[in-house]
């Protein structure tokens, strides 16, 4: 009997233990700090398929966006913010609340579908935004582009989902190099970052975009290869991302991985371990 009623006791201190650590570690992400892998190349060559960072929730104040999503299709959980706080979803304003600046890199919330998208904050509220010939124009204003040589990797999936780049190079083959034209852009503001182009595309060419009050307007690096604000919502894209599913703000890359799995240590990129993000 003894040893029951130790068993008992240690087994509900065990649990109490598990459930504590849980409740710390959803408000610590609720508050704080979000983990984010990065599943495609939308960022390249800033941000890498494998990439893994801390998304700060502190940068722009909280919304229902700041609360936690659960996805783990294996076992059919698919719980998103709305499902935790979607009794303040319909608010405009933010706790705590600022703005991101123009350059920031962003995590947001699709707000159709609820997936975690991140990418670059091009266009604030009041912004004409155009795509002319490849070139962003922002209030009608061609932004400084400059040629930056080449961005290569190798011709291989890339990832948990085994994606495979697509090349300026053309269609190469397995194992060998894929080339991007690299440049730095400029934005108004002065922040410089890399942007890859792979070939012409329908989105080098847009009209212009008047970005609302209230909302956003977001682009990848990798701009032959990112579905953003320049595709519609209703065509499947983002569109303008209001302010109330902002998550917050990637400053650096803690660690990375090139293979399948985080455990392939082979694998790791460690000259990336703990990079700033321009």
């Amino acid at each position: 009997m003894a040893e029951n009623t130790g068993f008992i006791a240690w087994l509900i201190d065990t649990v109490k233990t598990v459930f504590w650590a849980l409740v710390i570690a959803g408000i610590f992400r609720t508050l704080f700090f979000q983990p984010f892998w990065i599943p495609s190349g939308s960022m390249k060559d800033t941000l890498l398929i494998g990439d893994f960072l801390f998304v700060n929730k502190m940068a722009y104040g909280y919304s229902y966006a700041s609360c936690p999503s659960i996805r783990i299709p294996q076992v059919g959980i698919d719980l998103g913010a709305e499902d935790f706080c979607g009794f303040i979803e319909d608010r405009d304003d933010r706790i705590f609340g600022s703005d991101p600046e123009r350059g920031d890199i962003v995590v947001f919330r699709h707000p159709v579908d609820g997936r975690d998208f991140i990418k670059r904050l091009i266009g604030v509220p009041g912004d004409r935004i155009q795509m002319i010939d490849g070139v962003l124009q922002i209030n009608d204003v061609p932004v400084q582009v400059e040629p930056a040589g080449t961005f290569t990797e190798i011709m291989e999936p890339q990832g948990p989902l085994g994606l495979r780049p697509q090349c300026a190079n053309g269609a190469v083959g397995f194992g060998a190099v894929c080339e991007k034209r690299r440049s730095i852009e400029t934005l108004p503001n002065g922040v410089s970052h890399a942007i890859l182009d792979i070939a012409p595309r329908p989105t080098d060419n847009t009209g212009v975009f008047t970005v609302p009050e209230g909302q956003f307007f977001f682009m990848g690096d990798n701009r032959d290869n990112s579905t953003d604000s320049r595709v519609a919502q209703a065509a499947q894209g983002v569109g303008f991302v209001e302010r109330k599913d902002i998550v917050g703000r990637a400053d650096r890359v803690m660690f990375s991985s090139a293979g399948r799995s985080m455990f392939a240590f082979w694998t790791w990129r460690s000259d990336r371990f703990f990079k700033a993000l321009d």
